[in-house]
């Protein structure tokens, strides 16, 4: 037996974060701070400011954090690479990224990191893959009501997590599902 690398946008993905983790943690200690956070108010002259609207998903503030969503982009991630395809699993990453920083800075005075958004983009985006026209899966309907309900339900406490990115990357990965049937674009 040997090992493959299987998954190459998840593994990626995944590797980049954790080396940006470790590099912020041991070497560069404002790391995450200064290029993967996205700031209230960017001045889009910056470039950095216009990166951060992608890589905010790459930074995470602990290791709880980083493992946690992790946990759920290794086991959904390659599944849907496989059913959808490398590249277009990149795109949607890169696109509920962008979708979750640009309304951030739009609606909130807060930063925003973590890839709990892509997370819940691949939840939505995995409960839709036998999704047919004229249907609507009943995990899909369920998913929805547990995952976005307790994340509408707890944006209304004082906490430091982003529901909003939660809830945007559900909103994406609905989309996407949505678009997508059979691992192709909808007509």
């Amino acid at each position: 037996m040997r090992i493959t690398y299987n998954s190459p946008v998840i593994l990626t993905y995944t590797l980049l974060c954790t080396v940006v983790f470790i590099i912020d943690l041991f070497l560069l200690p404002n790391l995450t701070a200064t290029c993967c956070t996205i700031y209230p108010n960017p001045n889009f002259a910056n470039p950095l400011d216009i990166l951060r609207m992608a890589s905010h998903v790459v930074g995470h503030v602990s290791i709880g954090h980083l493992a946690g969503n992790f946990m759920m982009i290794l086991l959904i991630g390659p599944i849907l690479e496989e059913k959808y395809g490398s590249m277009t699993l990149l795109q949607m990453i890169l696109i509920t990224a962008i979708a979750t920083g640009f309304l951030n800075i739009t609606l909130f005075q807060s930063g925003l990191l973590g890839a709990s958004g892509v997370v819940f983009m691949l939840i939505l985006l995995a409960s839709l893959t036998n999704f047919r026209s004229g249907e609507l899966p009943l995990t899909f309907i369920l998913v929805v009501v547990l995952y976005l309900g307790a994340e509408v339900l707890s944006a209304t406490q004082a906490n430091s997590v982003s529901e909003f990115a939660h809830i945007m990357g559900g909103l994406c990965g609905s989309l996407f599902g949505y678009i997508m049937v059979d691992g192709r674009k909808r007509g």
